[in-house]
């Protein structure tokens, strides 16, 4: 389905508002589950599991959320998540998740999962997989979320532990929609993947990958062409290139942009900085999302409302931006329209 253009909704050039904003009907498509552990629930799972963390206040665990750059990000982070043991434990974190995304206004979720972050310490793949899904059935039911799950290799591992992951995986097909890569991009070319990306893609998986976020404009053509990829998560150094953003907007391409981590990641230096809004008016299917948003400050929301108070952001844009979500999702056609179609009604409610 083609983008759409909001640009006759009333009051299309007012910045958009809070309220507004918490009002459209829309779908995350780049979060990691592991990166939306929240300190309280770390703490709780820890004194649950009998371990002994390295800070001794929440106040302690918000201080080292400060990062130079991705690595410093991914140091912590693969610590935190070691307190994630039992499937009550995946469970927990994944409903913490889905309540806040329906207290701002997402109706379908398709999050990210590292079965290896979990495995390498010899969690069982399905304690992993059963907790999540667990969690995503009850959200549908009881909270209206759709949801979509995406399993992620780790690119700084070899390819053969992501043949294996994927091997672990095979029981449990049935409950993701596609596999991703993401962890330390630079130094890790999307070419180091390529086999395994296509025995995923041989067993019917959509794919997606980490591409052009600290990695050059190349990962992304990268991604494209050698991991046949149906979206590509972050892609913003596509500024590198007009001819890729060319391409982008005429393939259209979906980028899985998450705002506030290029921020807290040091890809930017200020929001105001942030080229999500220049790739949206040249046709690329921008999404927004919150990618880590325990350790980068903010959900879904947030990212919007930083979109409206550093870059000027107007209602049709995040109209625009919201509806790209849902297009870009993988979620049938149909399901798609209906979506659209609530999208719409909201629209001429405001």
């Amino acid at each position: 389905m083609p983008a759409l253009d909001f640009s006759d909704i009333k009051h299309a050039n007012h910045v958009a508002d809070e309220d507004f904003l918490r009002a459209l009907p829309k779908a995350e498509l780049h979060l990691h589950l592991e990166g939306s552990l929240e300190p309280e629930l770390m703490f709780e799972l820890a004194k649950r599991n009998n371990i002994t963390l390295p800070f001794q206040t929440i106040e302690e665990v918000k201080a080292a959320y400060n990062f130079s750059n991705l690595q410093t990000f991914l140091d912590i982070y693969y610590q935190c998540a070691d307190v994630l043991r039992t499937e009550q434990d995946f469970y927990d974190l994944t409903w913490a998740y889905l309540e806040t995304s329906h207290e701002e206004g997402v109706i379908h979720v398709e999050p990210f999962f590292d079965p290896q972050t979990h495995t390498d310490r010899g969690i069982d793949i399905g304690v992993v997989f059963n907790g999540i899904t667990r969690a995503l059935k009850d959200g549908d039911e009881k909270l209206g979320i759709s949801y979509g799950l995406i399993l992620c290799f780790l690119r700084h591992l070899p390819e053969e532990a992501a043949f294996a992951t994927l091997e672990q995986a095979k029981p449990y097909l049935d409950h993701i929609v596609g596999v991703g890569l993401d962890s330390s991009e630079v130094g890790h070319p999307p070419e180091k993947f390529k086999n395994v990306f296509k025995a995923a893609l041989g067993l019917g998986l959509k794919t997606v990958a980490h591409a052009g976020e600290e990695g050059p404009a190349q990962y992304i053509i990268d991604a494209m062409d050698m991991l046949s990829v149906s979206r590509v998560d972050h892609g913003v150094r596509c500024t590198e290139s007009e001819a890729l953003i060319q391409r982008l907007a005429n393939e259209d391409m979906p980028l899985t942009v998450c705002p506030q981590s290029n921020v807290r990641l040091k890809v930017y230096e200020h929001m105001s900085e942030h080229p999500i809004l220049e790739l949206l008016e040249k046709g690329v299917m921008v999404t927004v999302n919150a990618d880590d948003p325990s350790f980068f400050g903010g959900y879904l929301l947030k990212n919007y409302t930083e979109l409206s108070e550093h870059l000027g952001m107007t209602r049709s844009q995040a109209a625009s931006l919201a509806a790209n979500s849902l297009l870009a999702s993988f979620i049938s056609d149909e399901t798609k329209q209906e979506y659209i179609e609530e999208l719409e009604d909201m629209l001429a409610k405001w």
